[in-house]
């Protein structure tokens, strides 16, 4: 999982979802703010998979595409094989699950 700019932070515009859910974070100013509003993320979403961070100029989400939120398969060559719908209501887990087997079948 690659942590990417924060959605809907306090100082840009707050949903009423995460009001509720009391998730409300301004943007991070610092590398470090990033990285400790990431495990948060990850802390809260009971994420079991490694997480890395994107860098501030957020060339990852810009080059993948990954706003809003979506899921990748990448094989072992670096090559994207599966790419979902924007999330969350675009993931699809038996999708993934079938592009998961098909992409590593010997697992």
């Amino acid at each position: 999982m690659v942590y990417i700019t924060e959605a809907h932070p306090s100082d840009v515009w707050q949903m009423e979802s995460n009001l509720k859910d009391r998730v409300v974070f301004a943007s991070p100013r610092t590398e470090d703010e990033r990285a400790s509003l990431a495990g948060t993320c990850v802390r809260k979403l009971g994420i079991k998979i490694p997480a890395v961070l994107d860098e501030f100029g957020n060339s990852t989400e810009t080059t993948y595409t990954a706003w809003p939120d979506r899921l990748y398969v990448i094989d072992d060559h670096g090559r994207i094989t599966y790419k979902s719908k924007p999330g969350p209501f675009g993931f699809k887990a038996d999708e993934l699950k079938a592009a998961l087997q098909k992409t590593f079948p010997q697992h």
